[in-house]
């Protein structure tokens, strides 16, 4: 008998598979590892089989290939001179560290202390960036702004003049692109300022922002419980008061005809990044969406999701963010901790369940596409994560002057070029936080957003990083080849990555013992070059990189 074809919606799906005994119905379903387990009862959905039905457009994007550049734009490089306005104190020193800090946890602060990086510096940097095997730079938000790091968002059509101006974004653009990179913008639209031509509290702007009136054009986009001090902020932060991008007007302002996604897309950015993506509606995320495909087919729209992001539930609600006309991929937070974990404490269970889990419930589309990061402007230093001191406790200003040992930071380097290469190497995309490539230390933030060390670099790091992406571009396995673990434990990973014309293999030693592993056959190094070997001699904290031998 044939067995009927069933055509599913796009959604997420879980299924569960049962079958009549002596004894009732028995239940099959997931153990918590992956591996399969019985039962009497019914699953829920954690134990059930996860379907993700997507509707993808196709896409053949050579540039995806190549590695992503996360830039925190103030502190990577000074090019033309750009104004310092009124309120903001500018730090001669590029080196210096003279950060502030909180008072206490959560305490406010005026983070207007800036070094003057800006998008010409970057522009004079591309030709060192492109050598990474980079083809996207994601930016720290651009747009005009009280603060260095330009959450608060004053004036969305407007670039910040400390960073440049708009001419400077096009430059940016242009000669990046001559080079085969594209630009991702940061879109904080969960939020603007207080201190903003929209809410306008403080009285600076000439229009009438909602704090100002209940007249005001903006007065919609904002929760006022009691007006006018009494507002819905994000995380309760007052100088971040929400919007809701849902109400019509806020809508419109948005992705309307002259709105901000078709005002830079049609500059020829090559996207958005979503801040705090789940604090968004599906509705709003398909309008950016839509709006960017209809000037660049191929553009990229990632979101900020800390967790498995195919059945993320947010305020009551389940995300359809892999559903085919939201998000392209995220920030691979999942991929971030199994790394980390399993690189510096030989730990598995990370691993093991991204990679059991989190990475089968992607859709095809999307797996190739996560922004696998190490660091971002939200963690430590990835270096300080494989081998810093923990935190314990301690409050950023504790912990800004604490440094690793000489001894320390060569362990944690050689950690670093390991978990690099996993992030290469993996199904995704890697992304450099800018700095970490060249040995930057630091614990949260302030002290992981300082300034670029310019003539400073780790250059054993900073080759590493280099080759590490040539090698990602010269086999397109990395890029598009299935993915299969073949073995691990607390010491080795072997994993592999095939496609029908090659097949690479990937060996992390991440001990601090020396290995020798017996191979099955016949292989060639990828990147020191010796040919037709049958065995491995790892030193501790070491890797290699095969392929089959065809003699």
């Amino acid at each position: 008998m044939r067995g009927k074809v069933f055509a599913l919606p796009v959604g997420l799906w879980f299924l569960s598979f049962a079958c009549e005994s002596a004894i009732g119905a028995v239940y099959a379903q997931r153990k918590y590892d992956g591996a399969l387990a019985f039962s009497l009862t019914p699953p829920d959905e954690r134990r059930c089989f996860q379907l993700t039905v997507t509707d993808f457009p196709e896409r053949n994007d050579p540039s995806d290939a190549g590695a992503v550049y996360q830039i925190f734009v103030d502190r990577f490089r000074r090019g033309n001179d750009t104004p310092v306005r009124e309120g903001m104190e500018l730090v001669d020193n590029w080196y210096s560290r003279d950060v502030e800090y909180p008072a206490y946890p959560g305490a406010p602060m005026k983070n207007n202390r800036v070094w003057g990086g800006n998008l010409s510096g970057i522009t004079e940097k591309l030709d060192e960036i492109k050598k990474l095997g980079v083809s996207l730079i994601y930016l720290s938000p651009i747009f005009l702004s009280p603060s260095n790091h330009r959450y608060d968002t004053s004036d969305y059509l407007t670039v910040d003049p400390i960073v440049g101006d708009e001419s400077d974004l096009t430059e940016l653009i242009a000669e990046a692109k001559k080079r085969g990179i594209g630009i991702l913008l940061d879109g904080v639209f969960n939020h603007t300022g207080s201190d903003s031509l929209y809410f306008n509290r403080y009285g600076r702007f000439p229009s009438v922002g909602a704090y100002r009136g209940q007249a005001s054009p903006y007065f919609k986009w904002y929760n006022f419980r009691r007006f006018p001090d009494d507002y819905e902020c994000w995380w309760n932060i007052p100088i971040l008061p929400r919007i809701n991008p849902d109400e019509p007007s806020c809508r419109a302002f948005f992705v309307g005809e002259k709105g901000v996604i078709p005002h830079y897309a049609a500059l020829g950015i090559k996207g958005f990044r979503l801040d705090v993506a789940d604090e968004l509606s599906d509705g709003f995320i398909r309008a950016i969406k839509a709006r960017l495909r209809e000037t660049d087919p191929g553009s990229l729209l990632y979101g900020e999701v800390w967790e498995d992001a195919s059945n993320k539930i947010a305020y009551g609600k389940r995300k359809r963010y892999y559903s085919g006309d939201e998000l392209d991929g995220v920030m691979n937070y999942p991929l971030r901790t199994a790394i980390i974990e399993y690189v510096r404490t030989g730990k598995i269970e990370a691993l093991g369940y991204y990679v059991s889990e989190v990475m089968p419930n992607m859709p095809r589309e999307t797996v190739g596409l996560q922004l696998n990061l190490i660091g971002t402007h939200d963690t430590p230093r990835a270096i300080t994560s494989l081998g810093g001191e923990p935190e314990n406790g301690r409050t950023v200003r504790e912990l800004s002057n604490v440094k690793m040992t000489e001894g320390e930071y060569a362990v944690a380097r050689d950690r670093l070029i390991l978990a690099y290469l996993m992030s290469a190497t993996f199904p995704g995309r890697p992304m450099i936080y800018y700095g970490d490539e060249a040995g930057m230390e630091g614990y949260k933030d302030p002290m992981n957003r300082m300034p670029y060390p310019w003539e400073r670099e780790d250059r054993t790091l900073l080759d590493a990083y280099r080759t590490i992406g040539k090698l990602r571009l010269e086999n397109e396995a990395f890029v598009s080849g299935a993915f299969a673990i073949r073995y691990l434990d607390a010491s080795l990973l072997v994993y592999e990555r095939k496609t029908g014309k090659s097949a690479v293999a990937v060996f992390i030693n991440r001990s601090q013992s020396s290995l020798e592993v017996s191979l099955d056959g016949k292989y060639n190094y990828l990147i020191k070059g010796r040919k037709n070997i049958g065995s491995l001699k790892m030193p501790p904290r070491s890797f290699a990189v095969l392929s089959e031998s065809d003699t």
